[in-house]
């Protein structure tokens, strides 16, 4: 081995070198390498007297020496820096990254094996390899260990050829992020299985017991997962706006227990909360106006609103006997818990009226089974009928006599449902907005889909409705000509395109019969291909007699209380 001092000399072995001056090559060891990045990797394993560089590479040499910088920039910086080769080999890297390494010297390690072998999270699995591949920048997730999580950025190095020999790669800590989104999908786990009740459970618990659990099951989320000892829940009534209580731990029992209203003066930051809906972070108790003690000796506390559908259904409250406890993580970590909390408390009070009105659900289920093969023995019947009329009037009077007690059949379950449970069993939250206009309302639906004409009977028949289906145009006619004098229907909602007709060839048949004002058209969204509604329009459609599909329950009803006004 030589001992004289080592010359890097800089030029590409694809073309002759230029010659090395006599006197140069006497005093000096020649290494020749490739480009200026051999030449920086060279300088990083062993130090060199200096680099001679061919005018060919000067202006990689520019290039390298912009992209580098300083290299007492690059060791100031919090992010690892690391140049490679197209081998995955570490030519440079900065202090941090040799940190992260856990290492003095990684130079001519592989890169991922300097890391020792981290876990790709994504979206890229292979970034180094789809850089070297594109030419374009990439950036995923690496997990280093269990305490580091890193985001990658990978670059291609253009050189003057156009060629890459080299990538650029930059981590930057990215734990904090990775571990709070963590936490929040952990928490929505958590509050998506608050009220998760297998079928056996539910049979076999009384709606008290459900209550208990899903109390228990907060408690346990919020102590173990929030780290939140000190928790409040108070559930707000709507119409007097008295916020009850529903869960208090390590509150005071006479504040727990203490009359509090939805209102900003005189009930504390609980109350603000229930009537803004926003959240409302103290940070210290001592200087805000607003706090009224609930925690001896509370410091600090945190509240935010249970909300369900944009209402205010009760309050969460956390507090600490330390100032500041709470950060702004703290608050989307309990707002996202609240939200899910919300859902599962209504959830929970559908579960009560279950309790207060199992026997009309007992009877609607009877009637939900019954009612579209009733449908199927009107439609039959009807059709036989328009064969018999004017030829057999004893098999028509026994065939009407069918219609009769067919419908008798759904009004009488209906009418037991009534009785079986009253309206006052249900809870204010859950109870049917009373529809005067739609009681004993008249409606035949038609339509091809089972799913529509039972969900017609669902919907409808709960505000009091007498609904009837037709599969198709040609059965509706039937339905509609065969009508006792008392019974005709106030409405007919039938879907546009039917097996058989078009909703606008239905209204013309059905002219004379029934009036064009008592037809509503369903069609989904910019599906009219026969321009039924432009057409059944012109013939006197009522103005609001169209349904675009998919509607709202209150859009169905808003609807046919229109038709029956009009």
């Amino acid at each position: 081995m030589s001992g004289k001092p080592r010359i890097l000399f800089v030029t590409d072995s694809r073309t002759p070198a230029l010659p090395v001056p006599d006197d140069l090559a006497k005093a000096f060891q020649i290494v020749q390498v490739e480009s200026p990045l051999q030449a920086i990797s060279q300088l990083s394993a062993e130090p060199a007297a200096g680099i001679l560089i061919d005018s060919e590479h000067l202006r990689d040499a520019q290039s390298i020496e912009r992209i580098l910088g300083s290299e007492r920039i690059l060791e100031a910086i919090p992010d690892g820096v690391a140049l490679l080769d197209l081998e995955n080999r570490i030519v440079w890297a900065n202090e941090r990254f040799c940190n992260w390494a856990e290492s003095e010297d990684v130079v001519g390690e592989n890169f991922y094996r300097a890391l020792g072998g981290p876990e790709i999270i994504g979206p890229d699995f292979c970034p180094l390899s789809t850089t070297l591949g594109s030419g374009l920048p990439v950036t995923t997730t690496l997990k280093v260990d269990e305490t580091l999580y890193c985001q990658v950025h990978a670059a291609s190095i253009q050189e003057s050829e156009g060629t890459t020999r080299h990538l650029i790669v930059t981590l930057s800590d990215v734990t904090e992020e990775v571990e709070q989104q963590e936490k929040m999908a952990a928490i929505h786990r958590a509050g998506t299985s608050l009220a998760d009740l297998t079928p056996q459970e539910m049979f076999e618990m009384e709606v008290d017991e459900r209550i208990e659990l899903l109390k228990s099951n907060i408690l346990h989320y919020t102590q173990d997962l929030l780290n939140f000892d000190v928790v409040e829940i108070r559930l707000l009534d709507q119409d007097s706006g008295v916020l009850h209580p529903l869960l208090a731990v390590g509150i005071d029992e006479q504040a727990a227990q203490r009359a509090l209203v939805a209102e900003t003066v005189n009930n504390g930051v609980t109350g603000f909360v229930a009537v803004t809906g926003k959240s409302y972070l103290c940070e210290n108790t001592k200087d805000d106006p607003l706090y009224l003690e609930a925690l001896k000796g509370a410091h600090s506390s945190l509240t935010v609103p249970l909300l369900w559908h944009d209402q205010v259904i009760g309050t969460f409250n956390v507090e600490s006997p330390e100032a500041g406890a709470f950060t702004e993580n703290d608050l989307l970590f309990l707002e996202t818990f609240a939200h899910d909390v919300a859902i599962s408390l209504n959830t929970l009070e559908l579960l009560v009226a279950q309790k207060a009105n199992a026997a009309q659900q007992s009877v609607e289920a009877i009637h939900s089974a019954v009612a579209l093969p009733v449908d199927e023995i009107l439609n039959d019947a009807v059709n036989v009928m328009e064969r018999y009329i004017g030829h057999e009037p004893e098999v028509v009077e026994r065939l009407q006599k069918i219609l009769r007690n067919a419908r008798d059949i759904k009004q009488v379950i209906q009418k037991v449902g009534r009785k079986m449970a009253p309206a006052e069993a249900v809870p204010s939250s859950v109870k049917i907005e009373p529809r005067p206009k739609l009681l004993d309302c008249r409606v035949l639906v038609v339509d091809g889909d089972e799913d529509v004409r039972n969900d017609a009977h669902a919907l409808l028949e709960r505000y009091g409705c007498v609904v009837e289906t037709a599969h198709t145009g040609d059965e509706a006619i039937n339905m509609v000509r065969n009508c006792e004098p008392d019974l005709g229907y106030h409405v007919v909602i039938t879907d546009i395109r039917l097996a058989d007709l078009t909703g606008f060839e239905l209204m013309t048949q059905l002219t004379g019969i029934l009036e064009a004002s008592k037809l509503i058209l369903m069609s989904g969204f910019g599906y009219d291909p026969g321009h039924s509604i432009v057409q059944a329009r012109k013939l006197g459609l009522h103005p609001k007699g169209v349904l675009y599909k998919p509607f709202r329950l209150d859009q169905l009803l808003e609807t046919v209380e229109g038709i029956l006004d009009g």
